[in-house]
């Protein structure tokens, strides 16, 4: 195998693997827009929904680049005035160093921005076709839904891998590549800012829409969700592409970037390690992570052609099986760049790290499953939420809460075995190229970077699923919306019911990866801490000391802030829902027409409270989580900054996972009894007006801000936590 492939020549791959994934994607995009648009009243609604999730975007990305714009001015100052030439980790600092790390956090929220517009975009022309695509059958509704969302994948994480190796090369990484990491941090900064603003503005968006639509709608008037008579109807299937799509795609990008930095900060260390030991090619170990990413994009480019399945086949077992294809195929991948690129003088370490990236593939296929457990209908957890709705909404609620704790379990061993694998595995690397001391050390934070790669490796195919989510959700929507017929509706409610674990699936999968990357990027942060100290002559931050009191009330406040950020993102999406079910409710007051379909209701009234509502919300919460992390540092030092970052992450993750898996168990609780799937005592069905069915969507109600909103902003918080103390950590010194 060395013989045939250098290092070289993987290295050479990663501009052209990223082109060919956005090229795949393009086609992917007209062979879906090519296909039947349906009937003229899908079109209609379908164009109405296109029209307010272009205005929602329009506003929101406005707000959001004034916003980014004063970031990128405000970073750029601190560090021009803080990274000075005795603490720069590099050759760049002062001003040179203060313009470079605005502009990269320009670009990095411009791309990030662009990600969101792409899986807004391609989802709204995907749901019609699929509504269209379900009047042929179930396999071809789930392709044209499948290929829908992989357009959204495959270009989100193309254009973050293109855009951290374009800047990569622009910043000297090809001349200078021990020094350029640290150049780039702001590109990662910039993508976290815009994500946590985006998701949060996305999240109030759809969740406002649904509770406020579905209260009003399902249970006050006792009619269909998705039902044209219900005004508040169009702004919840905008929600849907403005939130879990946008938002979503936003997330990821901003995932796989900062994930991508850090690991390639990490690599400067084993970059060192290796030129002081004389090994070839050094400059491999700080190339590893864009290489191992290109790979995975190719693996998914070819598990697309395995989704396919029979007509009675259950849709989840067609997505799965791409799945699975991604997951080998980037098996295969991870090998070769490890055995290509992590030479160590002949030495067989190469294949410890193999393993540790192994771990993080089979901890994102964990996470998958783990999720698939809680959140899908046929097993355990969701089927004991529908029993509990037979004695009402309250014993629905108790049991879906105690679903959410209960997966904290299987999380927090699930990251903690992998962390340690992969850190052992580092190790063992280490000791097998005859190396010691803190060489060793560094191997084993180096080998929690593999693992996190190996995670980033399938992350295009999980967007794909999750995208899956919202476009046949939408799809079922115009369906209802447009009075298709009852085998139309049966299709799309069927895929709807698997888009929910789909896009509950992704969620697990970002909290996997985030738990993966706070370590690093945390490891990274002491590392940059440690060699400013150093070069000022003072005592090393050896260990984090919780005795001590600036760092008790540091980790303290980072337990707080994961609760207090959830609270004003719920409290958000409640405030605006009010809004919306007061509009909807006039609108059925003044004008009785509506519930016989002879008035029209006024959806883009609907739609344009929901808009302005959202993006006044989103401020708050957003401001507290960039803010907290920063007058933490200046007022309490670097050292507090580390506990708020240790703590805060265990809290985001934690907090995360609750309110992901219980308000995804809640949905297809609901959905599981609106299936048929619940029956009384001799047999009769519990479905669609029974009194379990009005307690399931009470259930569901509560979940949906915490599953859209606060749970996948969360995400977003414990990745920004990381990002903007790793840049802004000589002004923390500085304050000590």
């Amino acid at each position: 195998m060395n013989g045939q492939i250098t290092t070289s020549m993987l290295q050479d791959m990663v501009l052209p693997g990223g082109l060919i994934s956005v090229l795949f994607a393009l086609l992917l995009a007209r062979n879906v827009l090519g296909q039947d648009r349906g009937t003229r009243a899908m079109q209609d609604v379908a164009g109405t929904i296109f029209e307010g999730a272009v205005a929602f975007i329009r506003r929101q990305y406005s707000t959001i680049a004034v916003m980014a714009i004063v970031g990128s001015i405000g970073i750029g100052a601190l560090i021009s005035v803080f990274e000075t030439q005795a603490v720069a980790e590099t050759s760049v600092f002062g001003v040179d160093l203060g313009v470079r790390t605005g502009i990269a956090f320009l670009f990095g929220a411009a791309c990030s921005m662009a990600s969101g517009i792409i899986g807004m975009y391609i989802s709204v022309k995907s749901n019609l076709r699929t509504t269209a695509a379900a009047r042929k059958g179930v396999v071809k509704a789930v392709q044209v839904a499948m290929r829908g969302g992989a357009v959204s994948g495959f270009l989100v994480v193309a254009l973050s891998l293109l855009g951290v190796y374009g800047v990569f090369v622009a910043f000297g990484g090809l001349t200078n590549p021990s020094e350029a990491p640290f150049l780039i941090v702001g590109y990662g900064f910039g993508a976290s800012f815009v994500a946590l603003f985006a998701q949060l503005g996305g999240g109030i968006y759809t969740k406002a829409a649904d509770v406020g639509s579905d209260l009003v709608g399902k249970v006050e008037k006792g009619i269909p969700e998705d039902d044209p008579r219900n005004a508040g109807v169009v702004a919840d299937l905008v929600g849907d592409n403005v939130g879990d799509c946008a938002g979503r795609g936003a997330d990821l990008f901003e995932s796989t970037a900062a994930e991508n930095i850090g690991a390639m900060i990490l690599g400067v260390g084993a970059y060192t390690i290796a030129s002081t030991a004389g090994w070839a090619n050094p400059e491999a170990w700080i190339f590893f992570p864009l290489v191992v990413r290109a790979f995975g994009l190719v693996g998914t480019i070819v598990a697309m052609f395995f989704v396919n399945g029979r007509e009675d086949e259950d849709p989840m077992n067609m997505l799965n099986r791409g799945y699975w294809v991604t997951t080998i195929l980037s098996a295969v991948g991870m090998a070769i760049t490890c055995s290509v690129m992590l030479q160590t003088n002949g030495t067989d370490a190469w294949l410890y790290f193999f393993g540790a990236g192994v771990v993080g593939l089979a901890t994102s296929v964990a996470f998958v499953y783990i999720t698939q457990y809680y959140t899908a209908g046929s097993y355990r957890p969701v089927r004991e939420l529908a029993e509990a709705s037979r004695t009402g909404a309250a014993t629905n609620i108790i049991s879906g809460t105690a679903v959410g704790f209960e997966t904290t379990l299987v999380t927090a061993v699930s990251i903690a075995v992998a962390i340690f694998a992969s850190h052992w595995f580092g190790e063992q690397a280490a000791i097998a190229a005859g190396l010691s001391g803190e060489a060793v050390s560094k191997f084993g934070i180096f080998g929690t970077a593999v693992a996190t790669m190996g995670m980033l490796m399938t992350t295009a195919y999980i967007l794909a699923m999750d995208t899956f989510g919202p476009i046949t959700d939408n799809a079922g929507g115009i369906a209802e919306f447009s009075r298709s017929p009852k085998s139309v509706r049966h299709i799309t409610d069927r895929l709807d019911a698997v888009g929910n674990t789909t896009k509950a699936l992704t969620k697990g999968y970002a909290i996997a990866s985030a738990s993966l990357a706070a370590f690093l990027l945390f490891s990274a942060y002491l590392d940059k801490v440690n060699l400013i100290l150093e070069r000022a002559g003072r005592p090393l931050l050896e260990a984090v000391n919780i005795a001590n009191v600036n760092v008790f009330i540091g980790a303290l406040l980072g337990a707080m802030l994961a609760y207090f950020f959830s609270s004003l993102a719920i409290r958000a999406v409640g405030k605006t829902a009010q809004s919306i079910i007061v509009e909807v409710r006039r609108q059925f007051r003044e004008s009785p027409g509506i519930m016989t379909y002879k008035v029209r209701p006024d959806y883009a009234r609907v739609v344009d409270i929901t808009t302005k509502a959202a993006l006044r919300e989103m401020i708050a919460p957003g401001v507290v989580a960039v803010a907290t992390p920063v007058i933490v540092g200046m007022l309490l030092g670097y050292e507090a900054v580390a506990g708020l970052l240790i703590v805060g992450t265990i809290s985001g993750v934690l907090l995360a996972t609750v309110l992901n898996n219980a308000g995804g168990a809640w949905d297809n609780a609901k959905k599981f009894i609106e299936s048929g799937g619940l029956k009384a005592a001799k047999g009769k069905v519990l479905g669609k007006g029974s009194d379990a069915h009005a307690a399931a969507v009470v259930g569901d109600t509560v979940g949906d801000p915490y599953k859209d909103t606060a749970g996948p902003s969360l995400h977003v918080l414990v990745k920004l936590l990381a990002t903007v103390t790793l840049v802004l950590a000589p002004l923390f010194i500085g304050a000590a």
